[in-house]
């Protein structure tokens, strides 16, 4: 499985914004990445200074999301929807859908994703997969 570093991970974004803004050929993940990014205009400066971006820091006690994590839970979503794993993600975010734009939605989905993740970590255990998904159908529902 592939498991790049941060600076890959920038990097990626970066160029991958880049070339959109060059109108150059986007490939594969580069495609989705540069839309996200897009989507994100408060980013746009980072983006296209791959230097500053690969070395800033960001911490829970500046109050401030890595902006690299954030559109990174972008792209892991959007996988996730594409491919309905874990299973029933598609459908729970095709009722938010329902009820909101497409971002707004991605942003639900964020938003547990992140805590999801937080508590498998704070657990010293696995994702759970099933508690991400109907936290998602929870979200959806109170919508």
């Amino acid at each position: 499985m592939f498991n790049p570093t941060r600076e890959q991970v920038r990097r990626f974004f970066c160029d991958a914004w880049k070339k959109h803004l060059e109108r150059l050929p986007l490939v594969g993940a580069e495609v989705t990445a540069a839309d996200i990014a897009a989507r994100h205009p408060e980013y746009h400066g980072l983006l296209a200074d791959a230097e500053t971006a690969v070395d800033q820091e960001w911490t829970p006690e500046t109050g401030q999301m890595n902006p690299f994590l954030h559109l990174s839970l972008h792209l892991a979503i959007h996988e996730q929807v594409s491919i309905d794993h874990p299973p029933g993600i598609r459908a729970a975010y095709d009722s938010l859908r329902a009820r909101m734009d497409p971002h707004a939605a991605e942003h639900v989905l964020l938003e547990c994703l992140g805590e999801t993740i937080w508590a498998a970590q704070r657990n010293g255990q696995p994702m759970d997969a099933l508690a991400y998904v109907d936290a998602v159908r929870r979200k959806a529902s109170l919508i």
